[in-house]
């Protein structure tokens, strides 16, 4: 199954939890990884937009307005605001959200410029294309859960011998995935039961674009059913084809891991 509907027209997003190998001494978010992460996020805008390839030409300016703590959900949103013949500027905010409470908090923001590169900036006619009427709005508030879409990047240790993604590291995105949609769902402290099916469809090549959608598709009294749909899209082209589809029994547990009332 492919798609050409890459959703240029929305927002980036890339969704992650703050595990301690992330956490610097103070258990917090290292600048670091922050910095990696926006940088990865507008690229992946950046080529959205223009489908071409692209290098990180400057960072003009980040500023970290609170720390990411451990154990919370970490949104990163980036927007193309702004589009020159060969560059083009995006706006990434980093946003931190409390699982349990669902409090979200502005954490930081950075403008990134990047730089057009290679043939497919001249077959395009030498000029990177406009930016689209809206597109300098705004971040638009966080998607439903039924809507929530999460963008990762195919880098070379994510490949097996292959060089493909690797199924383990297809199958740790997808639970991630799960995770996050039930725990916006029910606010609870979750865990993984089971998974009852996880089919792969199609490889995915290094250097493609990663998107997983979860939806919560059943809610018991202590259990809930998620299902997650891998794709992966072509960076140059846009086109997208689903690769795998799985489903996820995902439970809620109360301070000493009993199941707990989920709904």
């Amino acid at each position: 199954m492919t798609d050409r509907s890459a959703g240029t027209a929305a927002a980036t997003r890339l969704v992650d939890i703050v595990f301690p190998e992330h956490t610097n001494h103070h258990g917090t978010l290292f600048g670091g990884i922050g910095l990696a992460h926006m940088d990865k996020v507008a690229f992946i805008a950046a080529s959205r937009h223009a489908h071409v390839e692209f290098v990180t030409a400057s960072c003009e300016q980040v500023d970290f307005a609170a720390p990411t703590h451990l154990g919370e959900i970490v949104e990163l949103v980036g927007s193309v605001t702004r589009v020159g013949r060969r560059s083009l500027g995006v706006e990434v905010e980093l946003i931190a959200e409390v699982p349990l409470s669902g409090e979200r908090r502005h954490c930081g923001r950075g403008l990134f410029t990047l730089v057009a590169l290679g043939e497919g900036l001249e077959a395009r006619g030498g000029a990177l294309p406009p930016l689209r009427p809206g597109a300098e709005a705004a971040v638009p508030p966080p998607p439903t859960d039924d809507a929530l879409r999460m963008v990762e990047m195919v880098f070379p240790e994510h490949t097996s011998h292959y060089g493909s993604l690797y199924g383990g590291n297809a199958l740790a995105a997808m639970g991630k995935a799960a995770f996050i949609a039930a725990t916006r769902h029910c606010r609870k402290t979750i865990v993984m039961a089971s998974s009852r099916r996880v089919d792969f469809k199609s490889q995915i090549h290094k250097g493609e674009i990663v998107e997983l959608i979860p939806r919560v598709t059943g809610v018991g009294r202590t259990s809930l059913t998620v299902e997650v749909e891998l794709w992966a899209e072509d960076l140059l082209s846009g086109d997208r084809r689903l690769c795998g589809l799985g489903h996820f029994i995902m439970v809620a547990v109360d301070a000493l891991h009993r199941p707990t009332v989920a709904a």
